[in-house]
């Protein structure tokens, strides 16, 4: 399995050509992470994780990259929301609200609805049907979820929340990205 990382030109010098393999073939995914930083490419998601957990490749077992994947999304959502917490709407919310986006994350927030100005970042291993907490609901964009059930899902999820951006070769999208139409 093989990542390969370049750092990522400033935005005002045109990116970097993406890496060719052995075989002068392209990687079938481009990642770029790390507030714009790098860019990855490889041939899988798992490949990709790699990049964004060190070594996640090498785990043995299933639930040993398990916990990789949401270890990677615990952090990134204590990040994600503290960028969004910075925004002017945060003003805008109830006591209530500021008390579930400011809070610690060592425990899930629990709400029923969540229609705040401020959009609140969950974990979906805890919340129904995956995990004992019952699913938040809310208007479009109120909630982020990162879904780090599978390599691919949390890929996906990152690329939805905006936390990196994820590129495919034409055609070469796993199976679950074809359904939803990505």
């Amino acid at each position: 399995m093989t990542v390969i990382r370049i750092r990522n030109a400033s935005s005002a010098v045109e990116p970097p050509a993406p890496p060719l393999k052995d075989d002068q073939s392209f990687y079938l995914f481009e990642m770029i992470y790390d507030g714009g930083s790098w860019r990855a490419y490889a041939d899988t998601p798992d490949e990709l994780l790699d990049a964004l957990i060190p070594g996640y490749t090498t785990q043995a077992s299933p639930r040993e990259r398990a916990a990789d994947r949401i270890r990677l999304a615990l952090r990134l959502q204590v990040q994600l929301q503290a960028l969004l917490d910075t925004a002017s709407e945060l003003a805008q919310c109830t006591d209530e609200q500021r008390a579930v986006l400011l809070s610690s994350r060592e425990t899930p927030p629990t709400v029923r609805v969540w229609d705040a100005p401020v959009p609140l970042v969950l974990v979906s291993t805890f919340y129904r049907p995956e995990g004992r907490l019952p699913r938040p609901t809310g208007p479009a964009g109120a909630l982020v979820w990162i879904d780090p059930g599978d390599a691919w899902s949390l890929l996906r999820s990152l690329h939805g929340a905006g936390v990196i951006v994820l590129n495919a070769r034409e055609g070469m999208l796993p199976a679950a990205g074809r359904k939803e139409g990505n």
